[in-house]
């Protein structure tokens, strides 16, 4: 992500605003993800080296996910718990999506390049959340 766009996203004198904003960027990123591995599990499998069942859960899992942080960022002020949790999940997933690459999957290079860039773009979702949600109190 580059680093004008994330300094546009940022540009508030609100903190609250910040947080806010860094929860929609990750809802819509995290819901197309989601959206793309329900409608083509298949084929993105196939390019990725990753069962499409698995992707398919996926997606469900993630379109959901999507889903409660977009009403969490709808909220005036959305309330630091809520925003927490995001986070701990974010960084879980990272995690975790690292340690499946590292473990079980044996995805093409694609897939296992797909794997990393996702892991990081969660990992700096969390870490922008958990800046701005700090800078709130």
């Amino acid at each position: 992500m580059s680093q004008t766009l994330l300094a546009g996203l940022s540009r508030t004198t609100r903190p609250r605003s910040m947080v806010r904003r860094f929860l929609v960027l990750d809802a819509v990123v995290t819901g197309a993800n989601g959206l793309a591995y329900l409608v083509a599990s298949g084929p993105l499998g196939e390019l990725l080296g990753v069962d499409s069942g698995l992707l398919l859960e996926l997606g469900v899992v993630l379109t959901a996910f999507a889903a409660g942080v977009a009403w969490l960022a709808s909220r005036p002020q959305p309330p630091a718990l809520g925003v927490k949790l995001v986070v701990d999940v974010n960084v879980l997933w990272a995690v975790l999506s690292v340690v499946a690459l590292l473990a079980w999957l044996e995805p093409t290079t694609a897939g296992g390049v797909w794997t990393l860039m996702q892991a990081a773009t969660v990992a700096g979702f969390a870490g922008l959340q958990w800046s701005a949600l700090r800078a709130t109190a």
